[in-house]
């Protein structure tokens, strides 16, 4: 059961790092921006990947009646993140702490991996919900109007994961470092609860 908490110390411990490495990162690449413009998301707010990436995406937004990139102010999101993740990796590694001197079993180490990766969805939601509205409510007086096929305003929802085109550029949407160690980070107490099983039937 010791080695079971010290992994999930350590996967608790992991989460610490989405306060110095970006959770996601958008990328727009086009044939007239030989280097790419970039945005990385960080739990407390948008950076750009350059120092003008930001201010260029801006401008090319306005063209086609999209929002500015918001700034943390603008978002209750980027003040709750980090209460919920700086709470989330104290609980897990004071969970980590009690199953190594025997106060709780290895079943709280599946529980707070349950609870981590139920806010995951919600967080994932809500940030797929701010896409479809940044991508989708334009500026009616905006200087380009583009529509489909069928007449409808075309959008400009970058994907929630993975690539896609828009107009003339390449939209990439992946996780980032900071989005890695949590990844990481929820593996190792997965690893922790089938070890604390383990030891648990072992030691009947």
């Amino acid at each position: 059961m010791k080695k079971a908490s010290i992994l999930m110390i350590l996967g608790a411990l992991l989460l610490m790092g989405l306060f110095k490495f970006p959770l996601w990162n958008i990328m727009l690449g086009a044939p007239q921006y030989p280097e790419p413009l970039g945005m990385n998301i960080y739990i407390d707010g948008i950076q750009g990947m350059n120092e003008f990436d930001i201010q260029n995406i801006d401008g090319l937004n306005h063209y086609i009646g999209m929002k500015t990139i918001p700034k943390a102010a603008d978002m209750w999101e980027f003040k709750v993140f980090p209460l919920v993740i700086g709470s989330m990796a104290i609980f897990g590694m004071l969970i980590g702490f009690l199953g190594y001197f025997g106060k709780v079993s290895y079943h709280w180490f599946l529980g707070w991996l349950v609870l981590m990766t139920i806010l995951g969805i919600l967080g994932m939601y809500d940030f797929n919900a701010w896409m479809i509205d940044y991508g989708t409510n334009l500026d009616p007086n905006a200087i380009m109007k583009l529509q489909n096929a069928d007449g409808t305003p075309m959008s400009y929802k970058p994907p929630l994961l993975g690539h896609q085109k828009l107009l003339n550029f390449d939209a990439y949407s992946y996780p980032r470092l900071g989005g890695y160690l949590m990844g990481i980070g929820m593996l190792f107490t997965l690893i922790a609860y089938f070890l604390g099983k383990k030891s648990t039937k072992n030691s009947i």
